[in-house]
This record gives structure tokens, C-alpha cells and sequence, in this order.
């Protein structure tokens, strides 16, 4: 099992990248919005991976952080997803937004994966609902140009936002995407919160 890959980085790709390990040039399947927080090509990069193993063919299948790589194992769970699908939802969407599109019901978002329809979408939502939480969602994240973690209070507030905007009938992924662009202190209240997140959602 290889739990994770660390080289140089030596080449891109839309879906893919290829790390120098010693030498070695591994190829690894990549989910499209990862380009955007590699590195350069030739400096070091560290992809936890996920290996395929087939009759005819293995494939590496890389994250740029251990939580993405655990919702990866979480959508191979579910029936009728392999890794392409899983990848393809991981494209467009990161992991907390999918826990956010889980817990919310949210079929309309996730069937934005090309090859994922409403009814795929549905079946994914109903075997994840149970081994996703909120909590997960704002969990300090391994990874590389992380801010510091949340205070526990700005963390209070910002799940009661979360809540109170799909009470207003906001999705759960567009909360959760809107609250991230906010710098939450803990002097802030639920409702200062609110105000800037109804603002910035009448922005987009």
C-alpha cells in the first residue's frame, strides 16, 4: 500500500501530475482544481495517494491533503461510483462541500459532476448521510498554506451561520463557499455573520 508519494514535482496535466521519486517518474490522477495549489514544476510536492489495483492495469489516484484523500475512500463506498467518478466529483467540488451537499440533501449540486445525474447524486447523499459530520467540515485541514485554526467561539458561529442559511433556503455548498470568504473572530455574532454572508451572496 502506498499511503503517500514525496518528489519533484515534473509535470502537469489537466487531470494528472507526474512526480520524480529518485529517478522514478510516477504518474498520478489528480482531481482538475488541484493544479491551482501545486507547487511549481521542480520544487517538492507530498500527494497522499490511493492505489488501483486491476487485472490488467494499476493507477495512482493523488490529494494534496489526507482529509480529501478520505472523502476519496468514502465516495468509493458508495454503489456505482468508481475511481473516475469519485475524482470527477472532486473536481468540482472540495471535500467540505460535499459534506455540506451531503448533509444537506443538496442532489442539485453534487449532479453538477459530469457523468453524476440527479439519481446517482441521491444514492451517494443517502449512503454518506451517516459517516459525514458538520464538525468535519471545520476541522483544521493537513496541507499546505493553511491559515491557524479557527478559535472554538469564531467556530460556534460560523456552523449557527451555516444552519441559518440553508434555513433560508441557500444550499448547503453556497453557505458554506460565501462563510469561507469571511474572517470570523470570536467578538463577531451570528448575526454581524449573517448580514456580510447575505451581502457577499447578493454579489455573486
Amino acid at each position: 500500500m502506498i499511503s503517500y508519494i514525496k518528489g519533484v514535482l515534473a509535470d502537469m496535466d489537466e487531470d494528472s501530475i507526474v512526480v520524480d521519486v529518485s529517478g522514478v517518474g510516477c504518474h498520478i490522477f489528480v482531481p482538475g482544481q488541484v493544479s491551482s495549489r501545486l507547487p511549481r514544476i521542480g520544487e517538492t510536492v507530498k500527494i497522499h495517494t490511493y492505489l488501483q489495483v486491476r487485472e490488467d492495469a494499476m493507477a495512482l489516484f493523488g490529494f494534496l491533503t489526507k482529509d480529501d484523500l478520505r472523502i476519496f475512500k468514502l465516495l468509493l463506498g458508495v454503489s456505482g461510483i468508481g475511481p473516475r467518478g469519485a475524482l470527477a466529483i472532486l473536481s468540482v467540488m472540495s471535500a467540505d462541500e460535499l459534506r455540506f451537499a451531503v448533509l444537506g440533501d443538496d442532489s442539485k449540486t453534487i449532479a453538477k459532476t459530469p457523468g453524476i445525474g440527479v439519481k446517482m447524486a441521491k444514492r451517494l447523499i443517502l449512503e454518506l448521510k451517516d459517516k459525514v459530520s458538520i464538525e468535519d467540515a471545520f476541522e483544521k485541514k493537513d496541507g499546505p498554506n493553511l491559515e491557524q485554526e479557527p478559535a472554538a467561539g469564531a467556530e460556534g458561529v460560523k456552523k449557527e451561520a451555516v444552519l441559518a442559511l440553508t434555513a433560508l433556503g441557500y444550499s448547503s455548498a453556497e453557505a458554506l463557499k460565501v462563510l469561507s470568504g469571511i474572517a470570523i473572530t470570536e467578538e463577531m455574532g451570528v448575526e454581524e455573520v449573517l448580514k456580510q454572508a447575505l451581502k457577499n451572496m447578493a454579489l455573486l
